[in-house]
């Protein structure tokens, strides 16, 4: 297993490479750049001001000479300086990716503690009403764009009950908090945004969940084992359950950048200052080093996420093993 984990690293190497020189190509052929950006607004720029500034920012050479200037700061882990604020991109994201983590995390965890028992339970209780219930839940989740959800819960439990923050990670007045105050008043503010940016991800899972349990336990092996007089929540639970776990780890390992993916949304939304609004005001102002160092970012958590879910296909099904 471990030489496998090894070997999978490796080859994420020129995974990596490939990705940012296709991303670097991507952006800079977007049209507008920074430089338009910031002069669009001034009539005053003039031609010879628009020229400092491309000069300014490295923007004047080759594309190509570009990407290897970038990809030797890469290698040392030094994705450059932001065009707005002239201040370090690895400074900003190390700022903002805690944040981002917490709520991506909060939300694959609330997804599989809820959504696969409720895909177990509607698989053996199949066309019962708790089944039909579920499945007017899943259509409900696939169906309801979680932006538009979002607002309406914004105005529901923001202001008009004003149960629940509306926007940001803390209170103004934290400052003056104990410890379980400040606890509390970040669980308020995260209340929203983890249940939101999770219920599209729970109606998808609790669906394949089903699928996979209805497969299982119409096999033989399931059928002995209740001839045998086992108890039907032991089969479920140390027979059924663990075969059916296969594709939902295939599910989960796919899902992890979705959830990043929908980080923009929502941290736009609720203004939270995490990687996702910062990806977004960097693309719009054309941010080249902060757009690159964050898509990088990304990259590497999808990578480890679709290791971390080969890897789980080992502990949930001791048949598989891996030949040296």
């Amino acid at each position: 297993m471990l030489a496998y984990i090894l070997k999978r690293l490796a080859m994420m190497v020129p995974m990596i490479f490939g990705i940012t020189l296709i991303t670097f190509v991507v952006i800079h052929l977007a049209p507008g750049g920074p430089v338009e950006v910031e002069t669009e607004m001034s009539l005053k720029a003039s031609a010879q001001a628009r020229e400092n500034l491309k000069r300014l920012y490295g923007l004047d050479r080759p594309l190509h000479v570009q990407y290897f200037d970038w990809l030797k700061r890469f290698v040392h882990l030094d994705f450059g300086t932001s065009f707005v604020d002239g201040k370090k991109v690895v400074d900003k994201i190390k700022e903002r990716i805690p944040i981002t983590l917490t709520i991506n995390i909060l939300s694959l965890l609330l997804i599989m503690v809820i959504a696969i028992p409720i895909g177990v339970l509607s698989a053996t209780r199949q066309y019962s009403l708790f089944d039909k219930l579920t499945t007017v839940f899943v259509f409900v989740g696939f169906s309801t764009p979680t932006f538009w959800l979002a607002l309406i819960m914004m105005i529901i439990f923001g202001v008009t009950l004003g149960l629940l923050p509306i926007s940001g990670i803390q209170s103004i007045d934290i400052s003056g908090m104990g410890f379980f105050g400040r606890i509390a008043d970040w669980a308020r503010h995260l209340i929203l945004p983890v249940g939101l940016s999770a219920f599209g991800g729970l109606a998808g899972l609790s669906r394949y969940s089903r699928s996979s349990m209805l497969e299982v336990i119409r096999q033989d092996y399931i059928r002995t084992a209740k001839a045998k007089g086992l108890k039907e929540s032991d089969v479920i639970v140390h027979h059924a359950l663990r075969n059916a776990l296969m594709p939902i780890v295939t599910i989960l390992g796919l899902a992890v950048p979705g959830l990043i993916g929908g980080a923009v949304i929502f941290e736009t939304i609720f203004a939270i200052p995490g990687m996702g609004q910062l990806f977004y005001q960097s693309t719009m102002s054309r941010d080249y080093p902060t757009i690159m160092g964050i898509l990088v970012i990304g990259a590497v958590l999808t990578l480890i996420g679709n290791l971390i879910a080969d890897i789980s296909y080992a502990i949930v099904d001791p048949r598989i093993r891996v030949r040296k």
